[in-house]
């Protein structure tokens, strides 16, 4: 059997459309992810009026607390929060259009 140029470059061509496919797929095989940016686990407040942050990466839903918030277009969010005296325990859940979640959990101290 002889090397035939055409052959090879059909392989070719398929190879990068098959890789090409995976790039692009790459979003739906990592599933949805959050992060909270603004403050660390465990930060102390003096005041009772926070603003917490983050970001969030291939999602269709995204809630705080069990409230539904909203993303700007590249996955920002921010939302006014009033905390309690004591610790307080934010929770900010998203959802992919598949079903899969994802969450991020920080505790806020006012004192």
């Amino acid at each position: 059997m002889s090397f035939n140029p055409r052959y090879a470059f059909f392989i070719l061509i398929f190879v990068l459309l098959a890789i090409y496919a995976m790039y692009q797929a790459r979003f739906l095989i990592l599933g949805p992810s959050v992060t909270i940016t603004s403050h660390e686990d465990g930060a102390v407040v003096s005041g009772p009026l926070i603003t917490l942050e983050g970001l969030a990466k291939n999602i269709s839903w995204i809630s705080l607390n069990g409230k539904q918030i909203f993303t700007n277009e590249k996955g920002f969010w921010s939302e006014k929060l009033i905390v309690a005296t004591g610790t307080s325990i934010m929770t900010v859940r998203v959802k992919d259009r598949l079903g899969r979640e994802s969450e991020d959990e920080i505790r806020i101290i006012l004192k």
